[in-house]
């Protein structure tokens, strides 16, 4: 084992933990001043909800043993068996507790990202039931699947540098389901719905991409040139999509925007995660300048054409933008860069790794679409998913926690 990759992997570690209250002022400041707790709370119970799990059986059904390509095993049921001084079966220059630990802050991020389609109806606990069941039936098998020895999507050669299909694909289309089922805010087609507090989400947009270069250049599993490689295509993807959405604002309302420009960047790191790793430097420029019109226009088909409340965005973003950036690996992937991809992408000739990537999107979007319907199935056994109409007149805040983010304020939510 390397001090010095144990090291820099503690390190990437701490930043992506720092993505998830990253997520938390980002969504938070962009919903109504009565339900900013709410929303809050939704990314902060993830938090310890994620870790509990993932280190009583997440982490062994994800990475230990594999059945059918799809599950693990309960081998390491509470991190039974594994000594802190022994290297692991995933990375053999770090211990085994540094892997789990890095690997648990990704099990932490996704179902927190599909909170952002749901803000202002859902019920709390409904929520909190979905999210135990969704990391089971979606999350866990995802991880597995791309990311676990023997895994279905790792097999047939489909490649995900840092999760595009694991984290953003699969939350996108739960977001998105959940969404159309828990139905649209009430006057949702009459109301103007603005973003509360900027600097809360130029705060949350800036410690995301902070955290992200954890995330993404943490994803070689090394201080190497591999992580040096992931951290510039990272910076360069997101950057471009920032100019990009600068740009849509300014072609369609004469001004740039901070909200604009902070939604950018982040879709340009969604864009880029699944490819980090495995594509050119130039490639990360297209990459992250196609992403913004992408996302965007996808967002305007869904709230103005199909009138779905995605409150947030969070499938217009990450869904979308996650479906671009593995598609995007197929087109511009190069095994020079990283041996794990077992061809070149379509750009330079092969269709291989091409195809690959469309079969581990439509898996993933299947794997969400179909554990999604389940875990909705089951937790209506438990607790209605909606608020009642006088609890979301009041806002959630109150109504699920008894607090106020702003009690001086009075009737500007009235």
């Amino acid at each position: 084992m390397n001090t010095g990759d144990t090291g820099f992997m503690l390190i990437c570690t701490a930043l992506v933990f720092f993505m998830t209250p990253g997520l938390a002022f980002f969504y938070g400041g962009m919903v109504r001043r009565k339900n900013v707790v709410n929303t809050m709370m939704a990314c902060t119970f993830i938090m310890g909800l994620s870790v509990v799990m993932w280190i009583l059986f997440g982490y062994s059904l994800s990475f230990g043993g594999n059945h059918g390509g799809i599950i693990g095993d309960l081998r390491w049921f509470a991190l039974n068996g594994i000594s802190m001084n022994e290297a692991g079966p995933y990375a053999d220059n770090i211990p085994h507790f540094v892997y789990i630990a890095f690997q648990m802050m990704f099990a932490m991020i996704t179902p927190a990202l599909i909170t952002g389609s749901l803000v202002g109806r859902v019920k709390f606990k409904a929520l909190f039931f979905f999210i135990m069941f969704w990391s089971i039936l979606v999350y866990y098998p995802m991880a597995h699947m791309v990311w676990g020895q023997g895994g279905f999507l790792a097999e047939i050669g489909s490649v995900d540098f840092a999760g595009g299909n694991v984290v953003h694909i699969s939350s996108g289309v739960s977001a998105l389901i959940f969404a159309i089922i828990l139905g649209r805010r009430k006057g949702y087609e009459n109301t103007a719905y603005r973003v509360h507090n900027i600097p809360f989400v130029a705060l949350g947009a800036f410690i995301l991409w902070f955290g992200w270069f954890g995330f993404n250049a943490g994803s070689a599993l090394g201080a190497n040139g591999l992580a040096a490689h992931a951290f510039l295509t990272s910076a360069i993807a997101s950057a471009s999509a920032m100019m990009s959405w600068m740009l849509i604002d300014v072609i369609k309302d004469g001004k740039p925007t901070l909200v604009g420009a902070s939604t950018g960047l982040v879709v340009g790191l969604v864009a880029i995660t699944p490819g980090a790793g495995f594509v050119p430097i130039w490639s990360a420029f297209i990459i992250g300048a196609l992403v913004s019109p992408i996302c965007c226009g996808m967002i305007t088909l869904l709230k103005k054409k199909l009138k779905i409340d995605d409150a947030l965005d969070a499938f217009g973003c990450h869904g979308i933008g996650g479906v671009w950036g593995g598609i995007a690996t197929g087109l511009f992937g190069k095994s020079s860069i990283n041996s794990v991809a077992r061809w070149d992408g379509l750009f330079f000739g092969d269709y291989h790794l091409f195809v690959a990537q469309l079969i581990g999107i439509v898996v993933t979007i299947a794997v969400a679409a179909v554990g999604t319907f389940i875990c909705l199935g089951l937790v209506r056994l438990i607790t209605p998913l909606r608020v009642s109409d006088k609890e979301e007149k009041i806002g959630l805040d109150l109504a699920e926690q008894g607090e106020s983010a702003y009690p001086t304020f009075n009737g500007l939510d009235s």
